[in-house]
């Protein structure tokens, strides 16, 4: 009996010689490709074919052929002679032939250090005449696909949190019909003293900036048109003299000065009519809506003051409860309200986190720290306290996934989904979904259209056997992209991707593999091999059973690594 091996890559197959006792079938060789078996895809592909020469196989012989892997029986083929009937193949006695048979099955683990053998029985017509022995035809199987690195990127949801308002504050002096001069009543209503009172307490405040004080000046559309336009800028002059006059008093210096306030006249406040209408309780609300018909379709403004003096007239509720608030100057003091700084947020977070808002807390979080257990502590407070945001699960499972803390990242990432499914939301519940072995419902998840999600669907790539698609959508130098490129054979782009990687013991296991396929010394493949098991032990026993370096299993320098 002979054992052959043929190479014109890796392992492409081997063949043996056997001869049966009975000289029904003699000298018939076998061919396996590829020999080392390869695992891809989760299934292993086993193409075996039989090789008849001339007169190899008598005319009423016929051979059962049954391949095992392991425990694991292929399928039982025939080979017949031109005598026979039934299934199989039938081969000429004079010319002989070929025969291949495909099949491809489910891997299982034993099948990594199983080697392929066949057995099988011979037959004359239909009476067994004898046994095939147990014979290795192939190597066991590579599994190198199953190095893939499973653990998806996941991503954080941005926080919204603005740390600068532009607001407003204002106050109200009204006048009489057709006048300019300020009351002494006004000088005392709340909304002003108020104001005044602000004003002096921003002043101590380091959160409030004062950016400008505008007066504007109004008059009510029943005056004469021709009059409120400077009506309206003489309101504007008084309300400033006016209030110098307080901030003089209050000791504001900075606003005692007639430059520090911008005027603007507004003439006739129709607009401001109807706000006042609508909000004016003692008139029943069809009167209101007659009002507004009534002037709206009058479109000469002359026209429109003369009906508003008549419905003044008509009805006295007018006069004394919408007009007056219309004849105004509106104090408006603009300023720029400031946020907790991120010292104030630093603190916060420690001794009061409660007071936060979510926005805060995912700032913090996100971009005030960097050690993973803190922010996993403050992240775990938001969605404690902000339980329907589902940023706040999002970021939560994301930390807790950086851990290693795959289940609580699920449970977080399952929250997040539920609340809002989305592109993140989705590749997250995905990268707990694919580690818990659902790689259906993962593939199904990543539906967007980014670095990350295309990194991540190259893992499941590699899984499913397309590696040239793993390596478009692994558009980065990493591990899985090196991995990616082995297993198309692209030593050359495998090496030089490896080079930008971080080294670990994976990466440094997969350079020697690169090296085995490229043909390389056993030195060389050694050498990236110590560095692997140096970092992690377990993958001494992997390197002696893994096929990848069957040629050199032989070697003393590998067997002393390995041993």
């Amino acid at each position: 009996m002979t054992l052959k091996y043929f190479k014109p890559a890796l392992f492409l197959g081997s063949s043996v010689l056997f001869m049966s006792s009975c000289d029904l079938v003699k000298d018939i060789t076998y061919t396996v490709n590829p020999n080392p078996l390869e695992m891809h895809a989760d299934s292993v592909k086993v193409s075996i074919t039989v090789n008849v020469p001339e007169k190899g196989i008598q005319k009423k012989a016929k051979a059962e052929i049954t391949p095992k892997i392991g425990n694991t029986a292929i399928g039982t083929w025939y080979v017949n002679g031109s005598k026979v009937t039934g299934n199989g193949t039938t081969i000429d006695f004079k010319t002989g032939g070929t025969a291949t048979f495909e099949e491809t099955i489910a891997y299982t683990p034993e099948m990594e250090a199983a080697d392929l053998v066949i057995t099988g029985k011979l037959y004359k017509q239909t009476k067994e005449k004898g046994a095939l022995p147990e014979t290795k035809i192939a190597d066991a199987t590579i599994i190198t696909p199953y190095l893939v690195d499973k653990t998806f990127k996941v991503l954080t949801e941005e926080d919204a949190l603005v740390r600068q308002f532009d607001k407003t504050t204002t106050a109200t002096f009204n006048f009489e019909r057709g006048k300019s001069a300020i009351r002494p009543a006004e000088l005392k209503d709340q909304d002003l003293t108020a104001l005044i009172s602000w004003i002096q307490a921003a002043q101590s405040n380091p959160k409030i900036k004062i950016t400008g004080i505008e007066i504007n000046g109004y008059a009510s559309p029943d005056g004469e048109v021709s009059k409120n336009d400077n009506l309206s800028s003489d309101r504007t002059v008084a309300a400033r003299k006016a209030l110098t006059d307080l901030m003089k008093k209050a000791k504001l210096t900075a606003y005692a000065d007639t430059s520090a306030y911008q005027l603007a006249k507004f003439g006739e406040d129709f607009e401001g009519f109807k706000s006042q209408l609508a909000a004016t309780a003692s008139i029943p609300e069809a009167d209101k809506n007659l009002f507004i018909r009534i002037l709206e379709m009058t479109k000469d403004p002359e026209q429109r003051e003369k009906d508003m003096i008549n419905l003044g007239k008509a009805y006295t509720e007018l006069e004394s409860d919408v007009f007056p608030m219309i004849r105004r100057a509106v104090v408006v003091v603009k300023y720029t309200e400031y946020g907790l700084s991120d010292d104030e947020l630093k603190s916060a977070v420690v001794n009061n986190p409660n007071s936060l808002s979510v926005e805060e807390l995912l700032f913090t979080a996100g971009k005030l720290t960097s050690d993973l257990n803190q922010k996993a502590t403050i992240y775990g407070i938001a969605a404690a306290n902000y339980a329907q945001d589902h940023r706040t699960h999002t970021n939560l499972g994301a930390t807790l996934f950086e851990l290693n803390k795959t289940k609580e990242a699920a449970a977080a990432f399952k929250k997040a989904n539920d609340l809002k499914a989305n592109a993140v939301t989705d590749n997250n519940l995905a990268a707990s979904l694919i580690l818990e072995g659902n790689r259906a419902a993962a593939k199904k998840l990543l539906r967007s259209k980014t670095t990350v999600s295309g990194y991540n669907q190259g893992i499941i790539d590699i899984m499913e056997g397309n590696y040239s698609a793993a390596e478009k959508n692994i558009s980065q130098n990493s591990y899985n992209l090196v991995l990616a490129l082995v297993l198309q054979d692209k030593t050359d782009l495998a090496r030089k991707a490896a080079a930008n990687v971080k080294e670990t013991a994976e990466l440094a296991y997969l350079k020697a593999i690169i090296e085995a396929r490229s043909g390389s010394n056993v030195d060389a493949v050694v050498a990236p091999l110590k560095i692997a098991i140096s970092k992690n032990a377990a993958l001494k026993a992997k390197a002696a059973k893994d096929r990848e370096f069957l040629k050199y299993m032989n070697e003393a320098t590998f067997i002393d690594l390995v041993k």
